[in-house]
């Protein structure tokens, strides 16, 4: 599917038909060769056309509420969809009664005329960077469907719906990478917003400290128009018209530890790119993240959160959890009393630390993940699965601790799998990473 734009253009021409648009991505959906039984948990064909034939009409009659009015677009299953189970991903919520309501951002999506295809398939619960679902079964990554590497998660159906053509934008979530991690191994773009910007009602929780909502799409500029409406922001964003003169920090320091050569040469001859296009680049360290890991040892704020709102539920259904999530969760029992205090303090102080070490640059940089997308296979060893899964969270999950927004953008690589090149902005400073972003994704796409 084209990117929203060239959809925007055909549908206000004529050229194309809100109910052409959806019929092609229900066609892929319902494609037995095809990936659409992985990355959809429902939809239902005939609401969707019905969506789609009132956008048409809407058109045709001078009402379209949006431009993007007609582009259809998927959503991930933590948000409620109303007459749909909300699932999580979860066979536990799999007979849950349906909702009532949209949540904010699908009524928001919907308001402006965009079509709900339905919800998409994510890692359960949300608690996991590979995008393994043993529930609903795993998506394949397009770049080797019959090897079966890994989308990424935990927004994984999301990614491939936009990657197979089913979805012009997957709606997905971030926590600790969850639109960043699929979009970076599956060569497409994935936003995190300051978790702020975007209301969460409506939304299956996983940490209500790290929590953020945000777009994957085929460009920047999808997401700079997806964010519009998911923020209620529509003030226009200004695109440098070149690098020259910006200042970027670049963080090798942490976030390249134990980076993969074909990822390591990709964001070398990235930054090269960007120095060249006028870029000023500075390495800088960020000292504080060295403690992260002890401050995670026993879950962290996140696994604090997750504990306190899934505790019940493993109580009575735990034996219905994938178990490599339901172990996340439950680290968190360990913590003492004031322990989830002295995490929120740290943060705190982290936090500062950080803002006092960035002032002055207008984005910090680094590889989204270290790594490539593995394959299924290598991640059925419990080790390997916790090490990789650790590798492919770490470096987006600095923007989630810090409480930033941060944008990944494919960056071109030897070996023709994908890798990510992530930008980090400052808190609340998301427009001016969004229009840095398109800038950035400009000159790595011409080398």
């Amino acid at each position: 599917m084209k990117p929203i734009a060239e959809l925007v253009e055909a549908l206000e021409k004529g050229e194309a038909t809100s109910l052409a648009l959806a019929d092609e991505c229900l066609e892929r959906i319902a494609d037995p060769a095809g990936e659409g039984g992985r990355v959809f948990l429902s939809t239902d064909p005939e609401r969707v056309r019905a969506q789609a034939r009132a956008m048409d009409e809407a058109r045709k009659a001078g009402k379209a509420s949006s431009p993007l009015t007609g582009v259809p677009v998927s959503i991930k299953a933590l948000f409620d969809i109303e007459g749909e189970v909300t699932t999580a991903g979860s066979a536990v919520l799999r007979n849950a009664p349906p909702a009532e309501t949209d949540a904010e951002v699908v009524r928001r999506l919907r308001a402006a005329g965009l079509v709900i295809l339905g919800h998409t398939n994510m890692t359960e619960f949300a608690y996991s960077g590979l995008g393994i679902n043993p529930h609903y079964d795993t998506p394949r990554n397009p770049v080797d469907r019959e090897g079966g590497r890994i989308p990424g998660g935990s927004s994984s159906g999301a990614a491939i719906s936009v990657t197979d053509g089913m979805a012009a934008m997957g709606l997905g979530t971030d926590t600790g990478g969850s639109c960043r991690i699929p979009a970076s191994f599956c060569g497409i773009v994935g936003f995190k917003p300051t978790a702020r910007r975007v209301p969460q009602q409506g939304t299956y929780p996983l940490s209500k400290s790290f929590d953020s909502i945000g777009p994957l799409a085929r460009s920047v500029d999808c997401c700079i128009r997806i964010d519009a409406i998911l923020a209620g922001d529509a003030t226009p964003i200004e695109i440098p018209d070149e690098l020259f003169g910006l200042r970027i920090g670049v963080l090798r320091h942490y976030a390249l530890d134990g980076i993969e050569p074909a990822v390591a040469d990709a964001f070398e001859k990235a930054l090269r790119a960007i120095e060249q296009a006028g870029a000023r680049l500075t390495d800088i360290s960020l000292p504080d993240f060295d403690r992260v890991a002890d401050l995670n040892a026993r879950g962290g704020i996140i696994g604090a959160e997750a504990w306190r709102l899934h505790k019940e539920m493993i109580a009575e259904h735990g034996v219905e959890y994938d178990p490599r999530v339901r172990v996340r969760i439950e680290k968190a029992r360990e913590q003492e009393e004031g322990e989830y205090e002295a995490l929120l303090n740290a943060r705190q102080e982290i936090i500062d630390n950080a803002d006092t070490i960035t002032t002055g640059f207008d984005a910090v940089v680094m590889p989204t993940t270290p790594i490539q997308a593995p394959l299924i296979a290598d991640l059925m060893d419990e080790s390997d699965y916790g090490r990789l899964n650790l590798l492919a969270l770490r470096n987006p999950t600095i923007a989630n601790f810090l409480d930033r927004c941060a944008i990944s953008v494919p960056m071109p690589t030897g070996n023709g799998m994908p890798a990510g090149f992530m930008l980090m902005g400052e808190t609340m400073a998301d427009k001016k990473l969004l229009g840095l972003a398109q800038a950035v994704e400009r000159v790595l796409g011409t080398y």
